[in-house]
């Protein structure tokens, strides 16, 4: 399985930006495709994640309301649009696949196909 994630880039404090992850390579009726972000001296957080099949939905109560996870299943995509940008929501942006029940998908251990990171910076 690859995953390619793109779309990352410079915007001012409440712009908006949509990141992609293209997926292939596999069967991904059970996979579970998650966002996490890292910043520099920070460990790697979970952002939102996605069932392939059905839709559902997961997110880190600090992007509630600010950020949607989405996927065109025609398309092998998944996408984080983000708006309402903050400056604490610059970081290395990294999509991942993993196989895991619901409780675990924040879990970053439990990926384990991952992407090259799309860098997102949030400034004035």
């Amino acid at each position: 399985v690859q995953l390619q994630a793109s779309g990352g880039g410079l915007v001012q404090p409440g712009d908006s930006l949509r990141l992609s992850c293209a997926v292939s390579g596999g069967t991904f009726n059970n996979y579970v495709v998650g966002w996490f972000r890292q910043s520099p001296g920070k460990e790697r957080e979970f952002v939102a994640a996605i069932r392939w099949a059905g839709g559902n939905t997961k997110y880190a109560e600090s992007v509630k309301g600010r950020f949607t996870v989405s996927k065109v299943t025609a398309k092998n995509m998944v996408y984080l649009q983000m708006n309402s940008l903050k400056p604490e929501d610059t970081a290395a942006y990294y999509c991942g696949v993993g196989t895991m029940i619901f409780s675990a998908w924040s879990d970053e251990q439990y990926y384990y196909y991952w992407g090259q990171g799309t860098q997102v910076t949030v400034s004035s």
